[in-house]
């Protein structure tokens, strides 16, 4: 019986500890609006944060609307599925994840990323970087 009293904290534990990242499935919220713009699902390959967006929550989002803003070889490309994040990968001994690039597709720039999970992992402070000047949005993780 303490064995799986053990087994079940470490699992628990190890559950836990795994949250502190931003891997998973996330509700970007609006800074300035306060609504759910989209559902953008980070994945992590080689130590490297890639995300993309899984679904638009905007209400005058049409199905088939592409990137018409993206000066890349995103521009043209379906907003769904459309990769948006790239090349973060973890700040030394941090729970922190920079150096990457994240896309604003409505207005088609790239911004230097910085990402912190928040709030034991449940929520994600998503920091843009242009030079000096910074715009930071809180998102939500989708259970």
């Amino acid at each position: 019986m303490k064995a799986l009293l053990v087994l079940g904290a470490a699992a628990f534990a190890a559950g836990a500890f795994a949250q502190v990242t931003p891997v998973g499935t996330w509700r970007s919220i609006d800074d300035k609006t306060g609504e759910a713009k989209a559902e953008i699902r980070i994945t992590e390959s080689g130590g490297v944060l890639t995300g993309r967006i899984e679904k638009s929550l905007k209400k005058d989002t049409k199905p088939d609307a592409v990137c018409d803003e993206c000066r890349d070889e995103r521009k043209g490309k379906p907003i769904a599925g459309l990769e948006i994040i790239r090349g973060a990968k973890k700040a030394e001994g941090q729970d922190v994840w920079e150096h990457g690039k994240i896309l604003d597709p409505e207005n088609g720039k790239e911004y230097t990323l910085r990402l912190a999970p928040v709030d034991g992992g449940q929520k994600l402070q998503v920091r843009g970087y242009l030079g000096p000047f910074y715009r930071t949005q809180t998102w939500v993780r989708v259970q």
